[in-house]
């Protein structure tokens, strides 16, 4: 049965979104402050910089490359001439319309937001601060400039005006509609969510769960080949989002694929947290995760050693507990997978910027002790890395033109966001992107024990994604170093999802290897070789090589201990947060 969001529910949102609004502008604001030496009434000594002289220069290019503008808009509407334009970024798709270009007032108005928007990134640029701070400069600038794109307002959008037009004003109508129904939600609704439900069309790969506990589900897959790697896996996705990115579908999954080549899979579904679950820890996470997880597996199966894949986040959950089992002195693991994986936080890319020391002081206050972050909160932090894609292209498209979105399944999945216990986000953001601890030999204690990656010793097999805007590629090249011998390092094209999830069929994008494992990523790039299509059978093959031969697969899942609980994809996935 469907809840209906109380009034209440939509103005404390509205509220929410309007307040989130303004402590944006807040702090572009003290940061540009910051970075020209204004600190209210406190005077800067002759020591600072005091930009009088660049503010001048840059208002002088701006009024000049202005007059030039409206000088080419002259002779291209009465003397025909040849028009000038301010080049958009690559990829920018706000203003694709012909009437942006063929129209004069809509071409004015383009030209001179671009030409106002470099002024504003010169501005940033030049400024005399730390590149820590220029870099939150130039993230602020980015959001202050993708909002007030003239392509966000109904009477400076030449689309939504011939749309209103076209449907007597039934596009604003809808789009009114639809902003009210996602004020009730909470959230942009980027994609037709009616068209995708997960255990029908998403997360459809056979299995079973056969253990859980109050956070996660642990899910076995029914074999698809007669006999198995004797050596089974198990797989640790992201605790920040649904595991099904892994299983999106048929033909679209990475644990499909692997369970088709003989792989003995399992795979932890996290849970998302609830007022129940809103005092569990990092350690929690990692005793009730992968270390129980393993424990299980091991019994079922009745190996010695398995192999563990972590993605994302996934992946630094694993690497720690890989850690606590060195520090325990228990062999459990034959090799560990990292995929777009962070161990290092020294170059955090643009997320890095959100986390400061105030601003997780503030977590820890609130939640530290106790609480929940939202998933919603997570999904709008990660979609002002991108907001012109993420955020600003679903505003228009649906509350200005009254569309209704697409079908798209990673959409879907994007959008169904997960919450985290607040103890548990706490410590995670604090020792990694703010202190950047946990690769230090013996910096935090965890389960009880000191921890030192560098104990792990499994063959690694590291993958990162050369356009990712999480994990910077780089950043993940240096794991090598920090955890597990004889690694392998393969970087695969596009970003941090599409590099990840391309199966082998679809002979899309490519990768790169090169076996000599140089300390700089970037000769290790020069020398490598790009090889079209999926990294998937280059990890497959390197798996069968690391495994202790086959054996017959199971007929049933579990065993007399660890029995069905309910078929896969499970409860637990498929609980809403938002």
């Amino acid at each position: 049965m469907t809840n209906t969001p109380s009034p209440t529910d939509a103005t404390t949102y509205f509220e929410n979104l309007v307040r989130a609004g303004q402590d944006a502008t807040k702090q572009f604001n003290d940061a540009l402050a910051l970075a020209m030496a204004v600190h209210g009434e406190e005077k800067p000594s002759s020591a600072q910089f005091f930009p009088f002289a660049l503010i001048a220069d840059l208002q002088r290019e701006y009024f000049k490359q202005l007059w030039r503008l409206w000088n080419s808009m002259f002779l291209q509407m009465f003397a025909g001439g040849a028009h000038s334009s301010v080049a958009l970024a690559q990829g920018d798709k706000r203003f694709k319309d012909a009437s942006w270009r063929e129209q004069p007032y809509f071409d004015l108005l383009k030209q001179s937001y671009l030409l106002g928007s470099r002024q504003l990134h010169d501005f940033v640029d030049r400024a005399q601060v730390d590149d820590k701070t220029r870099l939150q400069l130039r993230f602020y600038a980015r959001q202050f400039i993708d909002a007030m794109s003239p392509s966000n307002f109904p009477a400076t959008n030449p689309e939504v005006i011939r749309k209103a037009i076209e449907t007597r004003a039934a596009s604003l109508t809808d789009g009114i509609r639809n902003l009210v129904d996602d004020l009730h939600k909470g959230r942009i609704t980027r994609v037709d969510e009616s068209a995708f439900e997960v255990g029908r069309n998403l997360a459809t790969t056979p299995g079973a769960v056969i253990f859980e506990n109050e956070l996660i589900q642990l899910i076995q897959y029914a074999p698809q080949t007669s006999e198995v790697q004797k050596t089974p896996l198990l797989i640790v996705p992201p605790c920040i989002n649904k595991y099904y990115l892994l299983d999106l579908g048929t033909g679209n999954s990475l644990v499909e694929y692997a369970v088709a080549q003989g792989h003995h899979v399992f795979l932890i579904s996290w849970r998302s947290a609830i007022p129940e679950t809103g005092h569990l820890t990092w350690d929690d996470y990692l005793e009730m995760g992968p270390l129980k997880a393993i424990d299980v597996v091991l019994e079922i199966t009745g190996v010695e050693r398995i192999h563990a894949l972590g993605f994302c986040v996934g992946g630094t959950i694993l690497s720690c507990a890989a850690a606590v089992l060195a520090a325990r002195q228990q062999d459990k693991l034959a090799t560990l997978t990292l995929l777009t994986t962070m161990l290092d936080f020294s170059d955090t890319g643009e997320i890095g910027l959100l986390i400061d020391q105030g601003s997780v002081a503030l977590r820890e206050a609130t939640i530290g002790k106790g609480g929940i972050l939202p998933g919603k909160e997570l999904a709008f932090t990660f979609g002002t890395l991108r907001a012109n894609d993420l955020i600003w292209r679903y505003v228009v498209d649906s509350y200005l033109k009254g569309a209704t979105p697409d079908a798209f399944d990673l959409l879907y999945w994007d959008s169904d966001s997960v919450s985290l216990p607040g103890p548990m986000y706490c410590w995670y953001t604090r020792n990694t992107y703010l202190e950047n601890n946990i690769k230090e030999p013996g910096k935090t204690t965890q389960c009880g024990v000191p921890i030192d990656l560098s104990k792990v010793e499994v063959p690694l097999y590291v993958l990162a994604s050369r356009e990712d805007h999480i994990v910077p590629w780089k950043a993940a090249y240096g794991s090598k170093d920090l955890i597990g011998i004889a690694a392998r390092f393969v970087l695969a094209a596009s970003g941090h999802v599409a590099g990840v999830i391309n199966p082998p069929a679809r002979n899309k994008r490519s990768h790169w290897l090169n076996d000599q494992l140089v300390s700089d990523p970037n000769s290790w790039l020069e020398k490598a070789e790009e090889k079209s299509g999926s990294w998937w059978p280059d990890w497959d093959a390197w798996m069968k090589r690391h495994s202790s031969g086959i054996c017959p697969a199971p007929a049933q899942p579990g065993n007399a201990r660890y029995q069905t609980i309910e078929p896969a994809p499970g409860r637990y996935v498929k609980q809403k947060s938002n």
